[in-house]
């Protein structure tokens, strides 16, 4: 996770799997993915919302604070930021055609108070708590108001977000190829971003992640009272896992078609990543195999295929009534 500067440099500076970042600054190229996953959020929590039973403000950013930085470090990441302030939450990353984008909210911005109240420190000293709190806070307001924030320049801005799925977004300057949602955040590790052939590939990665808070697997897989250890790749634990996966992929093909991506990019992706070298090896127990799981998802969007063709509305599985986790 970005927990600091020294993650930051030491994973960036060292991954050359993409060339064109390789020339930027490894903050730089934080900053660029962010972007990419910003605008990719924005529009499948937004085009999707009406599938959503759990829906939130969308803005269309990503936070970003100098508190994720050391001090000796904090001026270069600040610098690709475009950010001033030296100790205020400000913008990451801006979604284009989003509330925030069409409200004049550029990447650098500081917030210093929302509808008035100063933004939150967050609860202890871990590097996310100001951010965690200034997302739950807005994640609670209404999305049909006006919400004013104001700005470290002195500018009062309002906002109004639109409605979308209950989910926020971020980026961890980590190379492996991985993602992980934690029932409320999707956090998109850099090298997963690298790793997708295009913004398509990158879309299907994020809506599999989107797809698990959308279907509450963390909630339901703790109610079942899984075994998060060791004990995970094992029975019943390994069975509930893999159940959840096969949910997840087959959402995130409707989650695609529902946002305008093309849903054959679902089965593209998770082909080149279950061919990959250096795969984990501990996750064939809670993951299904990628040629089945390549089978499933050229089904799901053979059925959306199917069901444009006929003129009929597209309605996902597993949305009015998952199957329970037992």
């Amino acid at each position: 996770m970005l927990r600091n500067a020294r993650s930051i440099v030491a994973i960036l500076s060292l991954s050359m799997a993409a060339p064109a970042l390789a020339q930027q600054s490894p903050y730089a190229a934080l900053a660029a993915t962010e972007a990419r996953v910003a605008t990719i959020g924005f529009r499948l929590t937004t085009a999707n919302a009406a599938w959503c039973p759990a829906r939130q403000p969308q803005f269309g950013w990503i936070w970003g604070d100098p508190r994720l930085y050391d001090k000796a470090q904090r001026p270069a990441a600040l610098a690709a930021y475009r950010a001033v302030e030296r100790d205020a939450a400000f913008v990451a990353a801006v979604a284009a055609g989003s509330p925030a984008d069409r409200a004049g909210l550029h990447v650098g911005d500081g917030v210093a108070w929302v509808d008035m109240a100063p933004v939150a420190n967050g609860i202890g000293d871990h590097p996310f708590a100001r951010i965690t709190a200034l997302e739950q806070m807005l994640a609670a307001r209404p999305t049909n108001t006006a919400i004013w924030f104001g700005l470290t320049d002195g500018r009062a801005v309002p906002l109004t977000p639109m409605t979308g799925c209950a989910s926020d977004f971020r980026v961890e300057a980590n190379e492996r190829a991985g993602a992980v949602a934690d029932g409320r955040m999707v956090l998109v590790n850099q090298g997963l971003a690298e790793f997708a052939a295009d913004d398509e590939e990158l879309a299907a990665a994020i809506a599999h992640e989107l797809a698990h808070n959308i279907l509450r697997h963390r909630a339901r897989l703790d109610a079942a009272g899984i075994d998060r250890g060791l004990g995970k790749q094992f029975g019943r634990n390994a069975r509930l896992f893999k159940q959840t996966e096969v949910e997840a992929d087959r959402l995130s093909v409707w989650l695609l078609a529902g946002a305008g991506y093309d849903p054959a990019a679902a089965a593209r992706f998770w082909e080149r990543f279950g061919r990959r070298k250096g795969r984990p090896l501990l996750q064939a127990s809670t993951h299904p195999n990628w040629r089945d799981r390549v089978a499933s998802l050229q089904a799901e969007a053979a059925t959306i295929a199917a069901a444009r063709a006929a003129g009929q509305p597209l309605h996902p599985p597993l949305i009015d009534a998952p199957p329970p986790l037992e």
